[in-house]
């Protein structure tokens, strides 16, 4: 099968499990239907959504098993409407109507990052900033996110790969669980990502390759990605255990960046409260980073860590 075949029929497979989770979670009282008789699924019937949303059964199952290239902007917001999807899903419907349409020609490669990218990341001596790709790829990273994110950049996930990924290093390394301050919010909002930006590019095949590798070596990624959670807007706190610097609870925000026509990446900035002990922590890894390795080993940090 072609690339595009694969992607095409991955696109159904998402739009097909999308819908199904969706309608499964709605009961028929809270959309005043009558509860006639014993029920064999969970939620609402496909009948009663096509009432709901006034289209034909006909119709609406065949959107339900994939068939959402074409489908107006009127309808899906009729469907969106019915399973009560919240601002983020609506968004991810109408990413994957839009990722239906026959390609019109090959994705290009993507372009590395411009020079000026690292520039930036390297002015911002008070937070970490990495920049990141959908999969989570690390593409670039300041000293002080390197300092913060050392498990990460150290593991044997990044050394057998040749690259730094958040997602792996989050469910096959078991070292993950010490970093991190809370595993299971982090691996929800990693998995609820990813699973997003799959459904905007189902073509890209580095995308489908890691959601496979990680749907087979863990059993904490397959469970996640089944849910079919969606996260856009990725903001918060972070809670890590870090090896030299210990508890930390930072703030981030992840922001588009712009780095060639038509192309965005993704950076994470995270700083912490002025004149807390975060921040003490923050210029703590700050200074380790900044010293040579031999004169890093040495230093002894002025303020006792937990």
């Amino acid at each position: 099968m072609s690339d595009h075949g694969l992607s095409r029929s991955g696109n159904r497979a998402d739009v097909r499990e999308f819908l199904i989770s969706r309608r499964a979670r709605i009961s028929p009282e809270q959309v005043s239907l009558p509860v006639t008789g014993r029920r064999r699924v969970p939620g609402l019937r496909r009948e009663e959504v096509a009432m709901l949303a006034g289209v034909s059964v006909d119709w609406y199952t065949r959107l339900e098993k994939g068939h959402i290239s074409g489908v107006s902007q009127e309808v899906l917001e009729a469907v969106a409407r019915v399973l009560r999807l919240d601002d983020e899903e609506r968004v991810y419907l109408f990413d994957l109507a839009h990722a239906a349409r026959p390609a019109r020609r090959t994705p290009a490669a993507a372009a590395p990052l411009p020079p000026n990218v690292q520039w930036l990341l390297d002015s911002m001596t008070l937070s970490t900033a990495m920049v990141t790709n959908e999969r989570h790829d690390v593409l670039a990273a300041n000293p002080l996110a390197r300092a913060l994110y050392a498990p990460l950049f150290g593991s044997a996930t990044t050394r057998e790969s040749g690259h730094a990924n958040l997602v792996r290093y989050h469910f096959l390394d078991p070292g993950a669980r010490d970093f991190y301050g809370d595993w299971n919010l982090t691996a929800d909002m990693l998995v609820a990502s990813l699973r997003t930006e799959a459904g905007r590019n189902p073509h890209d095949i580095g995308t489908r390759g890691l959601v496979g590798e990680l749907t087979t070596a863990s059993a904490d990624f397959r469970a996640r990605w089944n849910t079919h959670n969606i996260l856009i807007h990725v903001r918060g706190t972070k809670l890590f255990r870090h090896p030299e610097a210990g508890r930390l609870s930072l703030s981030y925000y992840s922001l588009g960046l712009p780095v060639s026509v038509g192309e965005t990446r993704h950076m994470c900035v995270c700083t912490a409260e002025p004149g807390s002990a975060d921040e003490d922590k923050l210029t703590l890894l700050a200074s380790l980073a900044a010293s040579p390795p031999h004169q890093a080993d040495a230093a002894e940090p002025d303020f006792a860590l937990p």
